[in-house]
Parts: C-alpha cells; sequence; structure tokens
C-alpha cells in the first residue's frame, strides 16, 4: 500500500495528507470570493511543492470543484461547490425555523437581520433578511468573518465558558474600531454575558453598527454556538433603538428555540 501521502497525527489517527491539502486548496479559494489566485499564491500560503498542488488543482477541475481560465493562469472556487453549502442550508433544522422569524424581526426593526453560527474562531453566516429597496450591507450568506469583530460572534462567545479558548492570537484587525487586545476583548465579553447582548460599532464594517444575542441550544445541554443580530447605520443606532432591538432578537430567540422542543 502506498503511504506516502500519510502522515502521524494525535491520538493514533493518520492524516491524509493530499485529502488534507485539497481541502486547504478549496477552503483557501473560497475565502479569496471572486478573486482568483495563481498557482504560485498557493503554493506560498500552504508551504507546499508546486507539483503537489497542482496535481491536486487539476483534479479539483477535472471534477468541477475548482474552475481556472483558458490559461490554467488562475484558479477560483467550481461550481460544484455550491452542492455541499446549499445541501447543508437545506437540512439543517434550525434554518427552517430561523428564516420566518429573520423576517418578522427585520420587519419590526427596519434592519438587516443575520443569523450565523459560531465555527472554530469565525462566525459564518448562514442566513439573511434584508429591508426590500434599501443598499446591501450584510455579510452573504456563506460568508465567514473573525467572531471577535462581530456582534453576533461576541454574542455566542460570551457564553462560553473559556472564551479565550477560541481566539488564536493575533486577532485579526478589520477596521480601526476592532478590539484586538485579548484582555480588552475579554472584558468587553464579560460585559455582554452581564447584560445578555453584545453591540458593536464599525468593528467590521465603518459606519454599520449591530446588536447581538445567542440561541439557547435547543437540547440544554451545552452553550449556544448560533445567535441573531440585527444591523442599523452607525448613527441610527440610538441607546434606545439598541435596548429595543435587544428584548426584540431575545424574542425572536426564544421563539426559535421554543419550536425546537
Amino acid at each position: 500500500m502506498d503511504t506516502t501521502h500519510q502522515i502521524p497525527a494525535v491520538n493514533g489517527v493518520r492524516e491524509v495528507k493530499s485529502a488534507a491539502r485539497t481541502i486547504e486548496i478549496l477552503e483557501l479559494l473560497a475565502e479569496r470570493g471572486n478573486a482568483p489566485v495563481t498557482i504560485r499564491d498557493l503554493c506560498e500560503r500552504m508551504g507546499a511543492p508546486r507539483s503537489s498542488v497542482y496535481a491536486l488543482l487539476r483534479t479539483l477541475v477535472e471534477a468541477g470543484w475548482v474552475r481556472t481560465d483558458p490559461l490554467n493562469a488562475e484558479y477560483s472556487i467550481g461550481i460544484r461547490a455550491l452542492l455541499a453549502g446549499t445541501t447543508y442550508l437545506d437540512t439543517d433544522p434550525t434554518l427552517k425555523r430561523v428564516r420566518p422569524v429573520l423576517a418578522d424581526v427585520g420587519r419590526q426593526l427596519g434592519a438587516t437581520v443575520n443569523f450565523g453560527r459560531l465555527d472554530g474562531q469565525d462566525i459564518v453566516y448562514l442566513a439573511t433578511w434584508e429591508v426590500p429597496g434599501r443598499e446591501r450591507n450584510a455579510p452573504r450568506v456563506g460568508r465567514r468573518l473573525p467572531a471577535h469583530a462581530t456582534a453576533v460572534g461576541q454574542a455566542v462567545l460570551s457564553t462560553l465558558e473559556d472564551p479565550a479558548s477560541r481566539l488564536r492570537p493575533p486577532l485579526a484587525r478589520l477596521t480601526g474600531a476592532t478590539v484586538t487586545d485579548p484582555a480588552e476583548l475579554l472584558r468587553l465579553l464579560i460585559v455582554t454575558r452581564e447584560r445578555g447582548y453584545a453591540r458593536e460599532d464599525g468593528q467590521n464594517t465603518p459606519g454599520v453598527a449591530c446588536v447581538a444575542v445567542p440561541l439557547d441550544p435547543a437540547a440544554g445541554d451545552g452553550p449556544p454556538l448560533d445567535g441573531l443580530s440585527a444591523s442599523f447605520r452607525g448613527a441610527a443606532l440610538t441607546a434606545s433603538l439598541e435596548r429595543e432591538a435587544a428584548v426584540v432578537l431575545r424574542e425572536a430567540a426564544a421563539r426559535i428555540t421554543a419550536a425546537s422542543r
């Protein structure tokens, strides 16, 4: 048996190097969005030899998971990747309960409303409701942002017994307002936990402020990994609107949790 692509891993489990690199390629391309990347850039990011990366790219291109230009000079995520993402969204039981609630909250507050899930140290946005006719300012479904720089991420992190275990310094700075000092962030999470909701202003998008709450897990046997947020123009989020948004979002979170029981 050929074991050239296998390396030892923890707990006696062996990692298949080619499979790990394939996943890394797809994740790197997904992070780039619509911006293609050269094989040279991929090799540098991955610390992998060109020959190995090229062979994996050709396999992924042929299977439709990666697309390339006519010269095979630049690569981006392919249409087959959409299948895995839409299957996850279509089969997630929480999302089925969340979507109608997002619309109710959005109409009540006149705001864009997002549903996000903690994945590692990031928040992945799984559903969004936008005010009809307004310019788009919401994260796309499937977009990933550092949890510490988002209201919904801070709301979820504040419920964890050891939030620092989810955060690997250095913390990314997305704007001048992003909290990147771990000690300052932990103080912010304590305040968030005590008041029951998170508020951030311009930490990931200048001029946009958000209020967010965590969702209680339906099973009641662990900390929540999901949260709801409402986004406003920063100047529009007054203290009274902040409190109103927190109340509306808490009620929405309770509805979603109750529907799962």
